[in-house]
């Protein structure tokens, strides 16, 4: 089992306040968790996490999405039997169904038909995550790559039909990931979007806000190593502001750098930059432990990071994000007073 304080953030400096926040890609469903989800849903609130988003990625998994979603609820139905302890309430959970680029070769086109048939029958909040991934030698191969432009395509011909927002997985295909959602009739400016764990250069961050989609920022963004990112982030900003962007733990992945341990700060950017999903996707996070595990909780320090890189007041970053995040997914959630 894991214990809490274990994963809590090691900066010296405390967060001067608790702002509402909205982490819009985690994995938090993951078996990792399982030991101490109740406890991490608690601390995730106590840290300002109002909402966040439980995101598909194997149709095998898909069930478990909504077991999590379903189990943070009972945590809601408990909590109204006892209403002594106000701290102890949790973050509304939401789904999005989608079939990851990374495991194109585990995909099968009844995977996408059932994943269809689902979006029909629950209509999750959002088609995701989905893209184009070339990270491995494996994944340039023509075959491969023409597979994963395929499943891409499909799965934002269902966010069309159903009028859903897309959470794209894009890595080492940016410019190739433009060229496709520039030809489909995936229109971010109407359905909204997220360009979760923006890896692209300058060019590339500020083509995807022009299509209409918010970048997604993960703990990277407090690795001062990660230069390219945060010059890209700053370039979109400074073109678009900070309308362009939400905030995302992409949990048990992305941890921030004040969060690592000390044998932990030692990762470079392109390390840390890697998902444990990726790189291991039979692993299932099974063999994460207590210094390598981001979660929800962590999600502040993210943005005390974008905060500080930008030079923008958390006070006036926070509310901004929020509704960034309303505005791409879609909903219309009330900003907690």
């Amino acid at each position: 089992m894991f214990h809490t304080n274990s994963h809590l953030a090691l900066d010296h400096t405390p967060l001067p306040a608790i702002y509402p926040l909205i982490d819009t890609h985690t994995h938090f469903d993951a078996p990792v968790f399982d030991g101490d989800r109740q406890s991490q849903t608690q601390q995730a609130y106590m840290q300002g996490v109002r909402h966040l988003v439980l995101v598909g990625y194997l149709q095998r998994y898909f069930s478990r999405l909504y077991d999590t979603q379903q189990t943070i609820e009972q945590m809601h139905l408990s909590k109204d039997k006892d209403k002594t302890d106000r701290r102890d309430v949790y973050p509304v959970a939401h789904i999005a169904l989608g079939l990851h680029p990374f495991y194109i070769e585990q995909h099968t086109d009844a995977h996408l038909s059932s994943m269809a048939q689902m979006v029909q029958e629950r209509r999750p909040l959002a088609i995701g995550e989905i893209g184009l991934d070339t990270y491995t030698d494996a994944m340039k191969q023509p075959e491969i790559f023409a597979k994963q432009a395929r499943f891409f395509t499909a799965q934002l011909d269902i966010a069309v039909l159903h009028k859903l927002p897309v959470m794209l997985h894009i890595r080492k295909a940016h410019a190739e990931a433009l060229a496709l959602l520039k030809a489909h009739s995936y229109d971010a400016h109407k359905l909204g979007g997220i360009a979760h764990s923006f890896s692209g250069g300058e060019q590339e961050a500020k083509a995807f806000v022009k299509l209409g989609f918010k970048l997604g920022i993960t703990g990277q963004i407090t690795n001062h190593n990660a230069k390219k990112l945060r010059r890209a982030i700053k370039a979109a900003v400074d073109s678009y502001g900070i309308e362009c962007l939400v905030l995302e733990t992409d949990c048990p992945d992305m941890m921030p750098m004040m969060c690592q341990k000390a044998k932990d700060t030692q990762l470079d950017s392109q390390s840390a930059n890697q998902s444990t999903a990726g790189q291991s996707p039979d692993n299932e996070w099974y063999g994460a432990d207590g210094h390598n595990r981001n979660v929800p909780a962590n999600l502040p320090w993210v943005l005390k990071g974008l905060s500080e890189l930008l030079s923008v007041e958390l006070a006036v970053l926070a509310p901004q994000l929020w509704q960034n995040s309303c505005n791409a997914l879609q909903t219309s959630w009330p900003y907690p007073k």
